[in-house]
């Protein structure tokens, strides 16, 4: 039986979600939990594998196990399990050949940033304290050139190892609310560190740099692109699959964890 589950972490102690040999990760403690009930048949597959401090709001997952249990006692059971840092929200059965990472039509995250005058003590592990006035204007039209299908090269981490870096963005949306800017991006699939790019890209413009998303784009070379904004500030907002709804929702919103559901 292969069940798929979804998940919300706060990601501020973990090496990420991914397992790491010396390091704890969110992988870890899901089959160390999982195990803990019943038979997992092999490692669990996962939509995104998000970096060390990147915290997600709906994270899928699947596994494959031989123990027939009802969903809810699986539900029960993890999260009696699991560290206070870590939650299940869902778990539902799904086809024999579903895999979190290759049947995900697209991805979402979230950047949360905090514009105060002062600095958010409380929340420093969960947004990115920007000093300096944005130009939100500015941003939302520069973001729009983002969209469609286009290579990357020039928001990938000096670390990924991506033979390609044709990527789609489906959708990037900029609101605000209070004293917070939420940068939402939707893309089939991401470069190691791509969104944390392009947040410092588009902060550097905010601020006034000559920088132009085009101009960043088309020259294909990393250092035209904005410096890696903080992990703190990111969350992984959730996957779409054609045969399975995991009734995401409101959950997604990273903000129903600051302010309360919107």
């Amino acid at each position: 039986m292969r069940l798929v589950g979804v998940c919300q972490y706060d990601g501020s102690r973990y090496s990420g979600f991914q397992s790491q040999k010396n390091a704890p990760s969110i992988q870890d403690e899901l089959e160390k939990a999982i195990s803990s009930i019943g038979m997992l048949n092999e490692r669990i597959n996962y939509a995104g594998r998000t970096d060390a401090g990147v915290h997600a709001t709906a994270q899928c997952f699947d596994f494959l196990t031989s123990d027939y249990r009802e969903t809810e006692q699986w539900l029960n059971g993890l999260n009696s399990l699991l560290p206070n840092d870590i939650v299940v929200t869902s778990i539902q059965e799904a086809p024999d050949n579903f895999h979190s990472r290759f049947a995900a039509l697209n991805r979402t995250y979230s950047y949360v940033i905090y514009t105060g005058k002062r600095r958010p003590i409380f929340l420093r592990d969960y947004v990115y304290w920007e000093k300096n006035k944005i130009d939100l204007k500015a941003m939302k039209e520069q973001a729009l050139y983002l969209l469609g299908t286009h290579n990357f090269h020039s928001f990938r981490g000096s670390k990924c190892t991506a033979k390609n870096s044709v990527r789609t963005i489906e959708s990037i949306d900029i609101i605000q609310k209070d004293n917070f800017v939420i940068i939402k991006l939707c893309a089939n699939a991401y470069l190691y560190n791509m969104v944390r790019i392009i947040v410092g890209t588009l902060l550097d413009i905010s601020r006034g740099s000559s920088k132009d998303m085009i101009t960043v784009i088309t020259a294909l070379d990393r250092k035209m692109a904005g410096k890696t904004a903080q992990a703190q500030g990111l969350f992984f907002t959730g996957a779409n699959y054609k045969n399975v709804d995991l009734k995401i929702g409101i959950n997604s919103n990273p903000l129903s964890f600051i302010l309360g559901p919107q």
